[in-house]
């Protein structure tokens, strides 16, 4: 199948709140021949203000975000779109995509009303990692790497460090496309000097296949990095899987405790195990790629505790139960922004259909198709698409609505949690960045000229 190696160039870290401002991406086959190559961009979105941090680090220029040559977002979402339908079905593959440039794409369709977020995994598509690849490697033949170490003798893990190290040459780093191209350079090294390996993790892309692995109750390596520390290899056997969400399962640590010790527990000593530093649970999700490999070596003590775990139903329940208790939503918590409601239920099937027509529609269509939507999220989601593109066909309540909505998300007040960036966390972002940073100072000027501009218009109550 064919590789589908891309990577984003966004606004800033935010999954919910941010967007993409580039996408990079180069089709290959199996063997890493190129096919084909995209290098896409698009303007700021009307109601965010881009991180300086990124802006900075990324090289976008202020004027670049509003360059009238370039697609809108929701222009931008319907070109991806077509792309991922075109390339399909291809292992689509990044580097730390699986956590960020997917989520990133996801909320990218969900907020422009794609008919299909996960497009990326439907049609016979699936995808993969090549930073936990690079994870495996590490942890289970490092000998076929150079391993980049900072000041303190640590290995960094980042894109912009390990392929160099390891013969990437004029690497241009923070750009999507020179990332797409170094994150191949270290896919074909691994399938070369690892083939074994290589074959085992990308078996792991369907979720099937993890789920057989598990389903044994038998010991099982999950590598990962956990706490923060280097990659490392933890031997688990099946606890089971989440009530209400089947790929999240939960994985036992064999080394972390003896599963016989908690079966006379009672229910709050059972909560305290799960919080000691040794935490004997692991979440895995079995759709996102996880790295679970058959163990290089397994005590008699790791079967025996195995065993022991698989032949004690009750025991396993009730530790699927206090780690659904532990992590349970806050019932005191704040109502949730839209954006932040993108796995809250599928669409119905007449909002499906509505929302296919919605891409072919011209924008007084559009409004009417918003109107009729089921789905609240798609109401809001849609009205906001409406009022950003064709301000026009807004009523002057509306458009006043929407410029208060605007003033009031940018000033939101510095006591106030929010998730995305406002002027008041731009102002300082600068002064830091002014103050401790190597950035060209004629860049940072940029940016915060175009902050101040932002700011001056939404004072003005311009129109979004």
């Amino acid at each position: 199948m064919n590789f589908a190696f891309f990577d984003l160039e966004t606004t800033g870290t935010s999954l919910a709140f941010d967007h993409p401002l580039q996408f990079a991406a180069i089709l290959t086959d199996s063997n890493f021949n190129e096919i084909e190559r995209v290098n896409l961009r698009c303007r700021l979105a009307p109601h965010v203000i881009p991180s300086p941090q990124a802006l900075a680090v990324t090289g976008v220029r202020p004027h670049q975000l509003v360059d009238p040559d370039l697609a809108s977002l929701f222009e931008f979402a319907q070109e991806l779109t077509a792309l991922v339908a075109r390339w399909s079905p291809a292992i689509w593959t990044g580097f730390n995509s699986i956590r960020f440039d997917e989520e990133m794409l996801r909320q990218l369709f969900y907020q422009n009303l794609q008919p299909e977020i996960f497009a990326t995994q439907f049609n016979s598509n699936t995808r993969f990692d090549i930073m936990t690849a690079v994870f495996a490697v590490f942890q289970r033949q490092p000998d076929q790497f150079n391993w980049p170490v900072d000041e303190t003798g640590r290995v960094r893990f980042k894109l912009d460090r390990l392929a160099p190290e390891n013969g990437f040459q004029e690497h241009n780093a923070h750009d999507a496309l020179g990332d797409v191209e170094a994150t191949i350079h270290l896919a074909r090294l691994i399938a070369e000097r690892a083939p074994v390996l290589w074959g085992q993790l990308l078996a792991n892309r369907d979720k099937r296949h993890v789920q057989v692995q598990l389903d044994r109750y038998e010991p099982i390596e999950l590598v990962g990095r956990f706490g923060g520390g280097p990659p490392k290899a933890i031997i688990g056997c099946l606890c089971g899987y989440a009530a209400k969400n089947q790929n999240h399962a939960y994985l036992f640590d064999l080394d972390a405790m003896d599963p016989h010790a908690l079966i006379a527990a009672s229910d709050e000593d059972l909560m305290a195990a799960l919080d000691e530093d040794a935490r004997p649970m692991r979440s895995i999700s079995i759709n996102k790629v996880p790295v679970l490999l058959p163990p290089v070596a397994v005590k008699d003590e790791h079967q025996r505790r195995a065993r022991a775990l698989a032949e004690a139903p009750e025991l396993r329940q009730r530790l699927i139960d206090a780690m659904a208790k532990r992590y349970s939503a806050d019932p005191d918590a704040a109502p949730r922004h839209v954006e932040e409601q993108i796995f809250d239920g599928f669409y119905g099937w007449d909002d499906k259909a509505r929302l296919k027509e919605f891409q072919t529609a011209d924008w007084p269509r559009r409004q009417e198709i918003v109107a009729t939507f089921e789905d609240a999220r798609l109401r809001q989601l849609g009205a906001r698409l409406v009022a950003f593109y064709a301000p026009n066909l807004l009523s002057d309540s509306d458009r006043r609505r929407y410029i208060a909505w605007r003033r009031e998300r940018w000033n939101a007040p510095a006591d106030t949690v929010v998730g995305w960036m406002t002027f008041e966390q731009a102002r300082q972002a600068l002064l830091d960045m002014q103050m401790a940073s190597p950035h060209d100072p004629s860049i940072l000027e940029e940016i915060d000229a175009f902050i101040e501009g932002l700011e001056s218009s939404i004072a003005r109550g311009e129109p979004v």
